[in-house]
């Protein structure tokens, strides 16, 4: 096997490990928080916004640390292995003045984990924008199986989903230890506050595309992030059995997309893939919105809003991190992706989970209609108009950056 194929294949491994500890605590905790340890609408939105502010924190941790003093494959060894104890102790927390803290703390040690494999992944891939796609395809793999595990131990409303995670991640963090050598690239420097940030990545914002890029980005994050939220909890009050299990089928079409991604960029180029997948996430909410009292049809149209995963995700989050790195150069790359990883899961998830919150506990039903707790249309609709808007935003202002030549791309 020569050298770059072993690296793809521990490439891939690495992926499958950590997002199977993501897709195994993720999607049931709104259902957890909210069935089991009773917390409200607002206290559940806080509670998936405690992943915006690891993500927030994240770039702290390694502008400061890990580019100054640590190899980054010896650290996301200790981030997971530190990740895990994490998720063992939400496991045995109840009150909301304990658990969140708790999940804030478990969320800044993973969240760093992210922006350094991706970084690592693209510094040693000879051709990332043909191989990077192909290495993601295993996170959905492990998200699926995180999931469908999960599904099988019937642990969606139960502290298990929270042991099994753990498990896995110290299982990631001793496994990280074998990814090549990533020395520190700032070691012996001063680090200053603007490049922990990413902040030296603002000099892109000159151009008027990269710009509205951002501005997208941002704003899209605001809607997304009622999917993550509510979905545990809408198909729970449908009286779904196995919730986990069956939403991996969004990674399924996950993997097909993440396939599909490398061609549709080289025919469509990036406009029109990150077009479709805004257009994605606007049809998802407005399919979720038809679903309710919808009798035979419901089920056919929640599957249809699951499988649409793939396009939601990969042709907005994986082109657009693709995007970045196109039109940075080598000098800013890190702060690049830094930036865009604060925008992606800080910023823009923090405000999207903390109005997903409010939206939840603003359409709790006073009389219950049967398990069904919320008015769901009224929900559902709220990110799907937000979604829309942002999509003629991007359709009018963003303009394909121009073709590089062949020589520039390679590494």
């Amino acid at each position: 096997m020569n050298p770059q194929s072993s690296l793809r294949l521990k490439l891939c491994v690495f992926m499958f490990l950590q997002y199977f500890i993501w897709g195994a605590w993720y999607v049931s905790m709104g259902t957890y928080l909210a069935n089991v340890l009773k917390f409200g609408g607002e206290q559940i939105g806080a509670a998936y916004g405690a992943f915006a502010i690891g993500s927030m924190i994240s770039p702290f941790f390694v502008g400061l640390i890990a580019d100054r003093f640590f190899a980054s494959e010896k650290l996301l060894g200790v981030l997971g292995l530190a990740g895990g104890i994490a998720l063992c102790l939400l496991g045995r927390v109840a009150s909301f003045s304990t658990f969140y803290p708790t999940l804030i703390l478990y969320c800044a040690l993973y969240a760093p984990t992210l922006a350094l494999g991706n970084s690592l992944s693209l510094h040693h891939l000879a051709d990332a924008k043909r191989d990077f796609p192909r290495v993601k395809i295993l996170s959905a793999v492990g998200w699926i199986a995180g999931g469908v595990t999960l599904s099988l131990l019937h642990g969606e409303q139960s502290p298990v989903q929270f042991y099994l995670a753990g498990g896995i991640s110290i299982a990631f963090g001793l496994f990280a230890f074998t990814l090549p050598h990533t020395p520190p690239k700032k070691i012996g420097q001063n680090v200053s506050f603007g490049e922990v940030l990413g902040l030296d990545a603002l000099a892109l914002m000159k151009k008027p595309s990269f710009a509205i890029f951002i501005l997208c980005m941002f704003l899209i994050c605001i809607p997304l992030y009622f999917y993550f939220v509510m979905m545990g909890i809408y198909v729970t009050e449908l009286q779904w059995t196995n919730l986990a299990g069956k939403m991996t089928l969004a990674q399924v079409s996950d993997v097909v997309f993440l396939f599909l991604l490398p061609l549709m960029l080289k025919n469509w180029g990036y406009k029109k893939t990150i077009f479709l997948g805004i257009l994605a996430w606007a049809a998802r909410y407005f399919l979720l919105a038809q679903s309710v009292g919808a009798a035979e049809a419901q089920t056919s149209l929640i599957f249809a809003a699951i499988l649409l995963h793939g396009v939601c995700y990969d042709f907005l989050f994986i082109a657009g991190q693709l995007y970045v790195d196109a039109e940075a150069n080598e000098r800013i790359r890190g702060a690049t992706q830094g930036f865009i990883a604060f925008i992606l899961w800080g910023a823009g998830a923090f405000v999207g989970t903390l109005l997903a919150g409010k939206v939840l506990a603003a359409h709790t039903l006073a009389t219950p209609r049967g398990a069904i707790a919320h008015d769901w249309q009224k929900i559902w609709m709220t990110p799907a108009i937000g979604a829309a808007v942002v999509l003629v935003v991007f359709l009018i202002f963003f303009r394909e950056p121009p073709a590089k030549p062949a020589a520039a791309t390679v590494k």
